[in-house]
């Protein structure tokens, strides 16, 4: 993957993330918080965008299988429309 992709990839990490926190509210992102990397820092390497997209993949990944996994009350009837 060339080093545009990846930060094109960043951006729309980010996006997510921020819609995401609209519905579930904060995630915790610390480790990709760490690196200092956002999808502006253009001049950074494609290594450091590589990190930077994992780390937070992985964030909102784990965050919002937490997140279901508190709401899972009860199991919802399958619907037909």
């Amino acid at each position: 993957m060339k080093k545009q992709e990846l930060i094109h990839l960043h951006g729309l990490l980010a996006e997510v993330r921020t819609q995401c926190e609209m519905w579930e509210g904060e995630f915790e992102l610390t480790e990709y918080e760490t690196l200092g990397i956002k999808p502006t820092s253009i001049h950074k390497s494609k290594t450091d965008h590589k990190a930077a997209v994992f780390k937070l993949a992985k964030g909102i990944t784990s965050s919002m299988a937490e997140a279901e996994a508190e709401s899972e009350s009860e199991p919802l009837a399958p619907n037909a429309d």
